[in-house]
């Protein structure tokens, strides 16, 4: 049994990766200041949310959550090109997260999460999980609301699923 489980996650790894690869082909067909709405749509596709900006501008978000690691906004500017293309799963964008901000500003910095979850020990609370590479290394960025829906704690660490490999 060990031997087709190990082909069957092989193969969901290799897809994975051919993933990563489509997405840098995309991006390469994308010039800031160049490419239209439509050339972002026909690379990328519907995005799943749209966010609408103070300048009349509006950002796409394309995340590849749950299995992939990154999550793009991808933002025409009032002129209907595209104005900047960002990978927001970092440590960067993670830092923006704080306290008191509520689940739609959560998901307007980082796309949609891998895992959302309510546990019976902590009635109330609320957690968000997405995934995403340090370097080579796979994480997870962890956001706790608590019941008024907002920002409680955020907790970086290992991706459970790349650390745990059952005997």
């Amino acid at each position: 049994m060990a031997g087709p489980l190990r082909v069957a996650w092989a193969a969901v790894a290799a897809a994975l990766f051919a993933l990563g690869g489509c997405d840098q082909q995309r991006i390469d067909q994308l010039e800031e200041g160049v490419a239209t709405e439509a050339d972002v749509r026909r690379q990328f596709g519907q995005p799943h949310a749209s966010w609408p900006e103070s300048d009349g501008g509006t950002t796409f978000e394309y995340s590849r959550q749950p299995e992939g690691q990154v999550a793009y906004m991808i933002t025409i500017g009032p002129d209907g090109r595209m104005s900047a293309l960002r990978q927001v799963l970092r440590p960067s964008e993670f830092s923006r997260i704080v306290p008191g901000m509520d689940a739609q500003q959560v998901r307007r910095l980082l796309g949609r999460p891998a895992t959302t979850a309510r546990y019976a020990l902590r009635p109330g609370e609320e957690h968000w999980q997405w995934r995403w590479l340090d370097g080579q290394a796979p994480r997870v960025f962890t956001v706790t609301f608590d019941r008024a829906g907002r920002v409680a704690a955020t907790a970086t660490g290992e991706d459970p699923r790349e650390t745990y490999k059952p005997a």
